[in-house]
């Protein structure tokens, strides 16, 4: 679930995109990389979408996965016919990122 003030302040192909996006389940953690904390930046211009991505450990064995089904989410968006999402490592991610739910599911509230 997408933070309020965030959800907020964007515009409704971003908050269309973030919808999207709460579909990619991680497999390992069960959550979806929105409430994980994993989107640290979406940008919408015209039909392309460019979004920045972090994995909850460098060694992550989903990580491939997890870029591919967000972009392929992305890309069934209405109007997105452009999506690139670029795998970051900084900052570096850690569980205060998660979503309350997020971190009640997983014990961290």
């Amino acid at each position: 679930m997408t933070d309020v003030s965030r959800e907020d302040a964007m515009g409704e192909e971003e908050r269309a995109c973030y919808a999207a996006l709460e579909q990619v389940v991680d497999p390992e953690l069960g959550l979806d990389v929105v409430s994980l904390g994993l989107i640290y930046r979406l940008a919408v211009q015209g039909g392309e979408v460019e979004m920045d991505m972090t994995m909850t450990s460098p060694g992550c064995p989903v990580a491939e996965q997890l870029l591919l089904e967000a972009n392929n989410a992305l890309l069934k968006v209405p109007g997105v016919e452009r999506a690139r999402v670029n795998l970051v490592w900084s900052p570096a991610w850690t569980p205060e990122m998660m979503s309350l739910e997020a971190k009640m599911a997983l014990g961290f509230a």
